[in-house]
């Protein structure tokens, strides 16, 4: 398909948002002049115009396109033309577009995009939902074949005021305490930041009607045709008869007009293919695909699908990984989830949510994803309850956060899996700074609804609230026992055994020539007793036996411990019971007292009296 240089007539349909259904309308209008016109209200689109190709080399260029144009990081940058002021209808306003650009611009925070088409589906459970199907499907674009991927799911669907809304920038229907999706941003850019294109199939029923609807939110159509504003072509179908009849807002013409370019610029020539697509779909539900997928710096797809025929991977990142294995040669470090879920949807989509479902499946390439809670894996774990200080008039709240060690062997895995909404948002956070190697091997998974996500919901929105949680996770860290049972030493363990060795040999260079003292009975406050060494070379000491004595020295620490906490416990009380006698010993000195001022007092008015 040659580029497309001129802008062509078209009939673009007008969405105008609100965030109450009952205001949502859709307006067809017919375009007479150009594009540029008559532009969307409410802008939407998708990301840019690499064109599809093959897993390893994409096919040549067409006319006027570059390798940067198909990569997503330089997709941005390309030249803006003269730009038209769209006519006003009479008695309209002005009102803002939304260039292009910003769709690319509002893409770049994502990085595991998928998760953003996962969340809608996983909404949709309560409308019926019970799979969510992402696989690698190929397509044929201007003549070229190439990888795409889809989405399909068997929710509620979207009847064509709701795809509308699913089309426009800030719009979110979604008030529910449940639901995942709040910004009415996350499809826009997820589909963005995975491939230039998209395209969308719907099937719904609504008030006793049944109808179909596509829409076509193309960076390579708004790119190649120079638009200065996000135009959307879209067309719908009543198919509550035996046909499908197409849905008429003006005049058929531009009902036409909006379906030949949506052949136009997506995988689908002809209008039977088109509908063809809906036939997965069934009664209801909804089927996404992503086209002109993104190629990195190299010239190559950004996502690999060869490495796994089970899997979708992030091609970079997985190289990166394996020259860190390499380096490293530590298999077990990289092989475990924390590291995966870098580079792998499989590992990533196992921990995306942290309740499993009761009647919903994740369905990746062909092959059920087995959902993963880390907190059922852990070591010596425990629960712990943070009750946050939320504003004045909003609901108490409290946190449970249950946190242990990690069974796997490699050590310097730690951190929080911070949860909103039953959604993973940040894996694997860790709260101590760079460098630090307290809480290494502490992994805690907590559910935190009382902070809100940021947009593309991989971090959260830095309030007073998130500060305090993080002091409180730090404070977890510290406050984590046990760490004998798994090799390590506590907070202050050297600095404890320094003071011990320095009291030993005072006490021993105090003592007489030959006499003997046990420090340990003179130091009944150290939490760490005296470490004796074996001798001969320490490297003949087999690792089993040092850590059968690391244990064994450790709870003779915590006995000690637990011994002195229980003097001071009965000293304590000692002397509150020693206050007590005392304050009772001073009430009695006071009623005696004044029964001897009483006892005076009538001795010297009977004497009074008798003179």
């Amino acid at each position: 398909m040659p580029p497309k240089v001129e802008k062509e007539h078209l009939n673009v349909v007008d969405i105008a948002s609100s965030d109450d259904d009952g205001d949502a309308q859709t307006v067809a209008r017919n375009k007479a002049s150009s594009l540029g016109e008559r532009q969307l209200r409410r802008n939407i689109s998708s990301p840019e115009i690499p064109e599809s190709s093959g897993p390893i080399t994409p096919p040549a260029l067409p006319s006027g396109e570059t390798l940067d144009s198909r990569s997503f990081w330089k997709a941005g940058n390309y030249v803006i033309g003269p730009t038209s002021k769209p006519a006003l209808l009479e008695g309209a306003l002005e009102h803002a577009r939304v260039h292009p650009k910003f769709l690319h611009s509002n893409a770049t925070s994502h990085k595991w995009a998928f998760g953003e088409l996962m969340d809608n589906a996983v909404d949709e459970i309560q409308h019926g939902a019970t799979f969510i199907k992402v696989d690698k499907i190929d397509i044929k674009m201007d003549n070229s074949p190439g990888p795409a991927l889809l989405f399909l799911d068997d929710g509620g669907g979207m009847d064509p005021v709701l795809l509308r809304k699913c089309m426009s920038l800030g719009y979110s229907s979604k008030k529910s305490n449940t639901t995942i999706g709040q910004y009415g941003n996350g499809f826009k850019t997820s589909t963005m930041r995975l491939g230039a294109d998209v395209i969308v199939f719907s099937r719904s029923t609504r008030a006793g009607k049944a109808t179909q609807s596509v829409g076509l939110l193309s960076y390579t159509f708004l790119r190649r045709t120079g638009q200065d504003d996000v135009i959307v072509p879209m067309i719908d179908f009543d198919i509550s008869g035996h046909w499908a009849e197409p849905i008429i807002y003006s005049t058929h013409d531009d009902w036409s007009s909006n379906l030949k370019t949506i052949l136009e610029w997506s995988p689908f020539s002809l209008k039977e293919d088109l509908l063809l697509q809906f036939d997965d779909i069934g009664p209801h539900g909804t089927k996404i695909i992503i086209y002109n997928l993104w190629l990195n710096d190299e010239g190559i797809y950004e996502l690999a699908f060869d490495d796994d025929d089970e899997d979708i991977r992030l091609r970079d990142e997985a190289l990166r990984e394996a020259t860190t294995k390499v380096l490293k040669k530590t298999v077990e470090l990289q092989s475990h989830i924390s590291y995966r879920l870098r580079y792998s949807l499989r590992a990533y989509a196992s921990m995306l949510y942290l309740r499993k479902f009761n009647n919903f499946q994740i369905i990746l390439r062909g092959k059920p994803v087995q959902q993963f809670n880390i907190a059922d894996e852990l070591q010596y774990p425990k629960v712990v309850t943070y009750k946050p200080q939320v504003a004045a008039g909003s609901k108490e709240c409290s946190v449970e956060t249950t946190i242990g060690f990690i069974k796997e062997t490699p050590t310097n895995v730690s951190g929080f899996n911070v949860y909103h909404k039953n959604r993973l948002i940040r894996p694997f956070w860790k709260v101590k700074s760079d460098g630090s190697v307290i809480g290494n091997g502490v992994v805690g998974v907590l559910e935190a609804d009382f902070i809100e996500p940021a947009h593309d919901k991989q971090d959260f929105e830095r309030s007073s609230l998130f500060v305090r949680l993080e002091n409180r996770l730090k404070q977890m860290v510290h406050e984590k026992g046990h760490c004998y049972l798994m090799g390590y030493q506590p907070p202050g363990f050297a600095a404890k055994q320094k003071k011990l060795l320095a009291n030993q040999h005072n006490n021993s260079s105090n003592l007489p020539a030959g006499g003997k003292q046990d420090s340990r009975d003179e130091q009944p406050g150290l939490d760490v007793p005296d470490v004796v060494m074996p001798e001969g070379d320490l490297a003949s000491i087999s690792v089993d036996r040092l850590c059968e004595e690391n244990i064994q020295l450790f709870m003779r620490c915590e006995e000690k411990a637990q011994k002195e906490a229980d003097l001071k416990q009965t000293i304590e009380e000692l002397e509150n019971g020693l206050e007590d006698m005392r304050k009772k010993c001073a009430h009695l000195s006071s009623l005696l007292e004044s029964k001897r001022k009483r006892k005076r007092n009538r001795l010297g008015h009977v004497t009074t009296s008798y003179t």
